[in-house]
């Protein structure tokens, strides 16, 4: 009946489509700890996919050539836990150093100023806008949320060996489905080919980036500089804002350590040069116009799929959203 009444009546069929609109919403939301783990399994699948190819097209076994992209992955999160664990733990212990440090420094900065200016700031400033207790509480909580990535990672592994051992039988299957139209079948070609061309040309410039970065943070004498590399690294996987939020534990060291204006700068002007060089240069030239995704769909979907999955979500943002713009 409703359906009939949307032919009729243009309003009924708009209130109908946003009402479908607000179901799948949050559903998505709703249903993050289902669909997450699986998201994260399809894309680590998608990228798995021409390792596990080359490797039956020289005759190796299928369980072989499932098995051996898994423990490639495994190996790889393994060694990404294995570096950053040992500087996760010594932070843990520093951290409230620095917190006090930072709070010493802000108070000398405030009196400084009130005594070139004659003006009072503690009338105007709260001097302690540098919260410790909420900053160390930040910090549990960024901790929580990777222990619980961690925590699904089997998970994870599992549901993509069998994505992956689904792989070679479901283009037969998805033929069938589509009741033998070749247009869906492109599309499905399309979808894998425009992942795999983003996640591959993503991984291998946040890799340099992470390098770079953390070489950087190393040779300016900053403490921790395998994690800040490491954060950069995951940090560029989210578009546009994420290049901004890996630089600022670089600056704040810097401030805390060394306390001036230009060994900040200096030290800000080095991630400044790497994300300019790798995010505006190259990686747009590798990828060209592929993904046609203008800046404000980019950060449309950073702001919906960070909102609707988390942290995860913003990682998976684009190509979460080349998925729905193909489709």
């Amino acid at each position: 009946m409703i359906l009939d009444r949307q032919d009729q009546n243009p309003g009924v069929k708009f209130l109908f489509s946003l009402a479908c609109v607000v179901v799948i919403v949050f559903g998505l939301r709703y249903a993050a700890p289902i669909l997450l783990p699986s998201a994260l399994a399809l894309f680590l699948a998608v990228l798995s996919l021409p390792m596990m190819i080359w490797l039956r097209n020289r005759r190796v076994p299928k369980t072989s050539a499932i098995l051996i992209p898994v423990l490639v992955n495994v190996a790889v999160v393994g060694l990404l836990i294995t570096i950053a664990s040992s500087s996760v733990s010594e932070l843990q212990r520093q951290l409230p150093t620095y917190l006090n440090t930072l709070t010493q420094l802000q108070a000398e900065w405030i009196e400084s100023i009130e005594a070139r200016t004659d003006i009072v700031l503690g009338e105007y400033l709260a001097t302690d806008f540098v919260n410790p207790g909420a900053v160390l509480g930040i910090a549990r909580d960024a901790l929580g949320r990777i222990a619980q990535v961690l925590s699904m990672t089997f998970l994870v592994f599992l549901i993509m060996a069998f994505m992956l051992s689904e792989a070679t039988v479901f283009p037969e299957k998805f033929h069938y489905i589509t009741g033998n139209s070749p247009s869906e079948e492109n599309r499905l070609a399309k979808v894998v080919t425009e992942i795999q061309t983003y996640l591959g040309i993503k991984t291998v410039i946040s890799l340099l980036t992470g390098l770079l970065l953390g070489g950087w943070s190393y040779f300016m004498g900053l403490d921790f500089p395998v994690l800040l590399g490491l954060l950069a690294f995951l940090l560029n996987y989210v578009p546009t804002v994420g290049s901004i939020i890996a630089a600022i534990p670089a600056v704040l060291l810097s401030i805390i350590l060394v306390g001036t204006v230009g060994h900040a700068l200096l030290v800000t002007l080095g991630y400044v040069t790497v994300n300019t060089l790798f995010g505006n240069i190259i990686e747009p030239n590798l990828m060209g116009r592929r993904l046609g995704l203008s800046t404000l769909v980019v950060i449309l979907s950073l702001l919906f799929w960070g909102w609707a999955w988390g942290p995860l979500g913003a990682l998976l943002s684009v190509p979460l959203t080349v998925i729905v713009k193909i489709w």
